[in-house]
């Protein structure tokens, strides 16, 4: 068994002719690149058990040699992705199911009949590949990089493959995603968590790819540093996710929980306070407020032109062609493995970021909310939108963690605030502002609002 790190990224044809030449690539080539034809035939049950317990089996025909793999259950954070992998080389091109138990062998497959193992679909293509190695600090770092260019094929259907790999083979796993971002500064490369085996599932069966990733597990007892570590891991990985899945198949919703994603790690930043320091956080905030700036009106005015709608596809490409989007996820995946929050502030700070979320999280939602003054906004709705920020601080905290708050309709509050902030988002006329009144009083007369007015 050996343990895969990897990070995959989907660029166009031209940026992988680009990656052959890069000057940083050919600087530490130590190999030269080689070539291989690589065709894998995947396998799995008419029910697609092994699919559902994360697990990828095939058999890979290079040359002449064919090599059996079990990829089992792993972990992927924004693109980097970590799972164990088992490979037996066979004499023929014939799957041998007995090689596939003991310690390999997913204990909640134990009960399948291996016998109704089947080929699924092919994921054939062309590899270039080399051995990229350096100096990093007093450590070395070798990395393959490859350059795959090949299809998906599902009976008549097929999906290109066109992607740049980072294995690591030694040294620190964020070497990884420095290489990538020094990489995206000038190519447009779009960290994409889905392997080859969840490209050809997904083609096979269209529901098939979940957008769901596991919810953080957070407690009142959770230091802010690590809810906020791990609130963050998670929206990232979301849009990653999401931005593929809108880029596959074009549905409205995605986009609109890929801007939501964006929105609520740009909130979640400025909740921070004293823990996060402004000038530690200030590239990322101006980044998020780019993509804000360009999509967020885009989102808003789709809700009612279906020319817009049909519109976007073709604009989100255009973002996916630009360096932007790549340089964005790998830059924000480094600034958060490597806690560069953390890294100069002052003894407040610290102590704030040590702070267990159930004291700390009251204690800024009471002065959100007193912040807030929605009596005023009763009074003068047409100002509500200059309050979207502080109402959108409270609600990622609300949408993410109200678990660790002991305060009763936690739940409504959530869906009272979601309205009043699509309100706010609405363009004034004399029906959205009298909503606008209305949805004020329906918030401060809530009894979870009131009791966080108190705190």
């Amino acid at each position: 068994m050996q343990k895969e790190t990897e990070i995959k990224l989907r660029v166009s044809r031209e940026t992988l002719a680009a990656l052959r030449e890069h000057p940083l690539l050919k600087k530490r080539n130590k190999s030269g690149w080689e070539r291989r034809e690589l065709m894998n035939q995947y396998f799995d049950t008419p029910e697609r058990d092994l699919a559902r317990a994360k697990v990828a089996l095939r058999l890979r025909k290079d040359g002449e040699e064919v090599i059996q793999t079990l990829k089992t259950r792993g972990q992927s954070v924004a693109g980097l992705s970590e799972r164990n992998e088992y490979n037996w080389p066979l004499p023929k091109a014939k799957l041998d199911v007995k090689k596939l138990d003991g310690e390999c062998w997913p204990e909640e497959l134990a009960e399948l009949d291996k016998k109704t193992l089947k080929p699924i679909f092919t994921t054939d293509f062309v590899r270039e590949y080399a051995e990229i190695a350096w100096g990093r600090g007093k450590t070395k770092v070798v990395i393959e990089a490859a350059l795959d260019l090949g299809h998906v094929v599902v009976g008549k259907q097929k999906e290109e493959i066109c992607e740049l790999e980072l294995e690591l083979r030694e040294g620190d796993p964020a070497a990884l995603l420095e290489l990538a971002a020094e990489l995206a500064e000038k190519l447009a490369l779009m960290p994409c968590d889905i392997s080859k085996a969840e490209r050809g599932y997904r083609l096979y069966d269209a529901h098939s790819y979940s957008l769901s990733l596991p919810a953080p597990q957070i407690t009142a007892e959770t230091p802010l540093d690590d809810a906020f570590a791990a609130l963050s891991w998670h929206l990232l990985s979301s849009s990653q996710r999401l931005a593929e899945q809108y880029r596959f198949n074009g549905h409205w919703r995605l986009l609109q929980d890929w801007v939501e994603c964006l929105a609520e790690m740009r909130a979640l930043i400025s909740s921070l306070g004293q823990a996060a320091p402004r000038q530690s956080t200030h590239d990322l905030r101006v980044a998020l407020d780019a993509l804000l700036e360009d999509w967020r009106p885009l989102v808003q005015a789709g809700l009612d032109d279906e020319d817009v709608r049909k519109a976007a596809p073709e604009q989100f490409l255009e973002e996916l062609e630009d360096p932007r989007w790549g340089l964005f996820s790998l830059t924000t995946s480094r600034w958060l493995l490597a806690r560069t929050w953390a890294a100069e502030r002052n003894t407040r700070g610290n102590r704030q970021g040590a702070a267990q979320l159930g004291s700390w999280l009251p204690r800024l939602l009471g002065e959100e909310a007193t912040s807030l003054q929605l009596q005023r906004y009763q009074q003068q709705p047409e100002d509500l939108a200059e309050q979207l920020p502080r109402i959108e601080r409270i609600q990622v905290w609300l949408h993410h963690a109200r678990n660790v708050l002991e305060i009763p309709e936690m739940d409504r509050l959530y869906g009272e605030l979601n309205k009043l902030a699509q309100l706010a988002n609405e363009s004034i006329t004399d029906e959205v502002l009298d909503a606008r009144k209305q949805q004020a009083i329906a918030v401060y007369q809530n009894r979870a609002w009131k009791m966080l007015l108190r705190m």
